[in-house]
């Protein structure tokens, strides 16, 4: 696996201003094409500093109402692996440096092929990946492959994650780990901070990589608190909910669908930098 990549620099760059990172997640398509473009383009000046992108697919099982609603916002809007790889071209033509993550789920990606999809991914500008449903053991079908491609292969922790099963977990993992600090699907509730200081001090005693903490974080308060306990904080459903929030009654997006996600993400990273 090579060192330098976009996501390697990008938390170099962040240990070295002593700040932490702000990791946005929207999904591919959400509401349409054009808007996801518009949002997902805007995300850097906003103050992400990683950007995952969600992969449609009709059965998220990990992922609360708005996520789960997002991917179908996306899939009726005609949302596909070849569109999600052909946006993260068209961002690329504007931002050469955000570190990009493809997240979601192993079927999209066998259905489109894996070498071919990890080929194209490389070629679009894709960085790393989160496939939350290819266990370690498994290894060998899409994480080694991507990582002789020179892509990120990153895991999730979680709090039912024990000392015996988290070597396993870090063995392919490069870029950073996620933890899930709650048990459940996306967005669903909200951790305490002390019990994620006390997890990610664990994970942190088996490994190097930056630690990003994500599920449940909703406001700049909760990132700036959770953020202090490890090096990013990810932040999902409270994006596709205001994107959900800002369509009209057709489902269609508003003068403030793209406006509204990029200021609450400015908010956030404005917690993070105070």
């Amino acid at each position: 696996m090579k060192t330098d990549t976009r996501i390697d620099k990008r938390f170099a760059k962040l240990r070295q201003e002593g700040r932490k990172a702000l990791v946005t997640f929207v999904t591919a398509g959400d509401p349409d094409y054009d808007t996801s473009l518009k949002i997902i383009s805007g995300l850097p000046g906003a103050g992400a500093d990683v950007i995952e992108i969600g992969m449609p697919f009709s059965d998220p099982m990990a992922d609360g109402p708005p996520i789960q609603a997002s991917g179908l916002r996306a899939l009726k809007a005609g949302q596909n692996m070849i569109k999600t790889l052909q946006l993260v071209r068209d961002v690329r033509k504007s931002d050469a440096d955000t570190p990009i993550v493809l997240m979601g789920y192993y079927n999209p990606i066998y259905v489109y092929g894996n070498e071919r999809f990890l080929d194209d991914a490389v070629a679009a500008g894709v960085d790393g990946l989160i496939v939350v449903d290819v266990p370690p053991e498994a290894d060998d079908e899409l994480c080694v492959p991507a990582i002789a491609r020179g892509l990120n292969f990153i895991r999730l922790a979680t709090p039912t994650t024990d000392d015996k099963r988290l070597p396993a977990v870090l063995k392919n993992t490069s870029g950073f780990v996620y933890y899930v600090s709650i048990t459940g699907i996306t967005g669903a509730g909200s951790a305490k901070a002390t019990d994620v200081g006390r997890q990610v001090a664990r994970i942190k005693k088996s490994t190097d990589l930056p630690v990003a903490i994500g599920f449940g974080v909703k406001t700049p308060e909760q990132a700036k608190e959770l953020a202090s306990h490890g090096d990013a904080v990810v932040v999902g459903s409270a994006l596709v909910t205001k994107i959900a929030e800002s369509l009209d009654k057709d489902g269609k997006p508003t003068a403030m669908t793209a406006s509204g996600v990029l200021q609450l993400v400015q908010s956030l990273s404005g917690a993070l930098k105070s």
